[in-house]
């Protein structure tokens, strides 16, 4: 079990902005790996209405089990490995094994066992190492919706603020306001449902 703060920004793109961002970093296929995001909440969407979000990220024959919660400096994540077994009774019946992220969810008066199994995201992704941070480059499908998003990871708020903001300046980006992958994937599950 790891935990770590993630600071990261982010900016929803367009395809254009995308392949222009592409040629900047001058990235090819092979730059760019799959991954796939598999989400869990309570029915009532619990962890979600406390800022929390817990998925499993599948990548080749790996799986990682992660809790995100508000922190004040970004988002607290706790991290397990899991094998092959634990992962597949949870897309099954959302089944939660690890004891440090069921001790969480219910100190958050959840229960782990109402935890249930709501989809997947998979995103095409590249890494690129700018500036003291990470550069991500995401193309994602879920829920037959595809959109494009830049992330940009780092140590330092204001100094990452501040380099973010004048990269997309340099390629002429505007800044959007950009919610996180789950919640895209959970807004989009509710209108499906016609739960608003």
């Amino acid at each position: 079990m790891a935990q770590n703060i993630e600071i990261e920004f982010k900016n929803i793109i367009t395809k254009h902005e995308f392949i222009k961002l592409i040629d900047h970093f001058q990235l090819n296929d092979n730059d760019f790996f799959i991954q796939e995001n598999h989400y869990f909440d309570t029915a009532d969407f619990s962890l979600k209405e406390n800022g929390c979000a817990l998925r499993i990220r599948q990548k080749n024959d790996n799986y990682e089990l992660t809790l995100k919660q508000p922190h004040q400096d970004g988002l607290l994540e706790t991290n397990e490995a899991l094998n092959a077994g634990s992962a597949e009774e949870m897309f099954q019946n959302g089944k939660l094994s690890n004891e440090t992220i069921r001790t969480l969810i219910e100190k958050m008066h959840i229960n782990p066992n109402a935890i249930q199994y709501f989809g997947s995201l998979t995103t095409k992704r590249a890494e690129i190492e700018y500036k003291q941070g990470l550069v991500v480059l995401d193309n994602s499908f879920y829920l037959n919706k595809e959109d494009f998003e830049i992330e940009y990871e780092v140590s330092n708020r204001k100094k990452g603020q501040s380099i973010f903001a004048a990269l997309l300046l340099q390629l002429e980006i505007p800044i959007r306001e950009t919610e996180n992958k789950i919640k895209r994937f959970y807004n989009e599950k509710k209108n499906q449902q016609g739960r608003f």
